[in-house]
């Protein structure tokens, strides 16, 4: 049995494990398009703050991992996919055949159409090529302009504030994590960054860059503010690497559509991560959801049901974000902006930058969002992906969302006796 994985980031490098541990005879190939060993995107955050070295960033630590798993690493890119003769044909000009292939191959970073974007020193901060010249330019004092202050942006942002440099972000939406965090939420994590000394412009805009006069670029704001800074990182959103399947007959939308199994419209064709149109827990949809997490469960199921495990069957991934702000941690599950008829809790101590909020569909909790209160954070993931009915605890989760804990111990352990009872 011949797998071919595109794609060396986590979901794949997961995949290939997953398929190896299953098939032990099986040829494994795990093709990425950059000149590194695997490694992973939320390291380089580590990398610019040197924290760790460039091989701290490696998804595996020993240099002879894949050799000794037996599984061949391909630095190559794949430019086609031809399904009907079982081929990923490379740039290079070679071909890799296939009796399952994964599509494994992430998301790339979306410029936004701004003049002068092309400049060159405007780095996305995406690859490990991007982060060693973001570290070698972001110096104590050097004027530094983040563009976007989505989950990626805020965290660069961690990275770019504690590299001495003076930070200026800027992000189009009426808050920071607009796709993660409600508008108190949001505006909070503003706060505290402000207060750490970091400029934060929301509901505005890069209308242009050019060249500076003192610095290397002079940036135009929708605010009508011009200034002048000596890098540009622009984190202002990603999309599925799917150009290349054009052409190939394999269904896609906003990312590669599969089913349950991780499986496209070709039943010897997966895909997994970033990637995939996979199917949200909450909702039922089938959505891109970028996130490691989701990768990595991703990738073990697309390799066992390439192993033949059919019973392998994706239930659909958590919607959960956490994420630590200049030491403000904060996170998202679920549904975290609501449903419509449902109810809601809400907690907030603004001055101490505390925030908890539920909400409810019935007697379930289906979402939440919290700002410096971790404690809740297990119980609330637990709660939220096993449905659990929490009767006359959402009345009082109503009244004092901080007794989630009680919640949790008294409806499981309710749910427990009852199956005792059954038996």
């Amino acid at each position: 049995m011949k797998h071919v994985i595109i794609g060396a980031g986590p979901s794949g490098v997961v995949a290939a494990e997953t398929l190896r541990k299953l098939q032990p005879g099986a040829e494994i190939t795990l093709v990425g398009e950059e000149p590194e060993a695997p490694y992973s995107r939320m390291a380089l955050p580590y990398f610019l703050i040197k924290q760790i070295k460039e091989e701290g960033t490696h998804l595996r630590k020993d240099p002879n991992h894949f050799a000794q798993q037996n599984i061949k690493v391909m630095r190559e890119r794949v430019a086609s996919i031809d399904r009907a003769a079982h081929q990923a044909k490379l740039a290079s000009g070679g071909t890799l055949t296939y009796d399952k292939l994964l599509i494994a191959t992430g998301s790339r970073p979306v410029a936004p159409p701004v003049p002068g974007m092309d400049l060159p020193g405007i780095f996305n901060c995406w690859t490990l090529a991007d982060g060693r010249n973001i570290a070698s330019r972001a110096k104590p004092g050097a004027r530094v302009l983040l563009m976007g202050a989505g989950f990626i942006g805020c965290i660069i942002l961690e990275a770019l504030a504690q590299s001495g440099a003076d930070l200026t972000v800027v992000e189009m939406a009426d808050r920071m994590v607009p796709r993660m965090m409600n508008d108190t939420a949001g505006n909070l994590i503003k706060d505290w960054c402000e207060k750490a000394g970091v400029t934060v412009h929301t509901s505005t805009r890069v209308t242009a860059i050019k060249k500076g006069s003192k610095l290397a670029f002079a940036v135009e704001m929708s605010t009508g503010e011009t200034a002048e800074f000596d890098l540009i990182v622009s984190a202002t959103g990603v999309k599925p690497a799917i150009d290349f399947l054009q052409g190939s007959g394999i269904e896609t939308d906003h990312g590669i559509l599969v089913n349950r199994h991780m499986q496209t419209n070709d039943a010897d064709v997966y895909a997994s991560g970033d990637v995939a149109q996979g199917r949200d827990f909450s909702t039922g949809d089938y959505t891109v959801q970028a996130i490691q997490p989701t990768a990595t469960e991703h990738g073990q199921l697309a390799a066992r049901n390439m192993a033949g495990h059919q019973g392998a069957i994706h239930r659909g991934s958590v919607n959960m974000n956490v994420l630590d702000t200049l030491g403000l941690i904060s996170s998202s599950f679920g549904l975290w902006m609501g449903k419509q008829g449902g109810q809601s809790a809400e907690l907030l101590n603004r001055e101490r930058f505390k925030y908890l909020n539920l909400q409810f569909e019935d007697d379930v909790l289906i979402g939440a969002t919290s700002l410096g209160m971790t404690q809740h954070i297990g119980v609330v993931r637990g709660l939220i992906q096993t449905r659990t009915r929490l009767g006359k605890w959402k009345d009082k989760l109503l009244e004092d969302p901080t007794r989630l804990m009680e919640a949790y111990l008294a409806s499981t352990q309710a749910i427990g006796f009852n199956a005792a009872l059954m038996k």
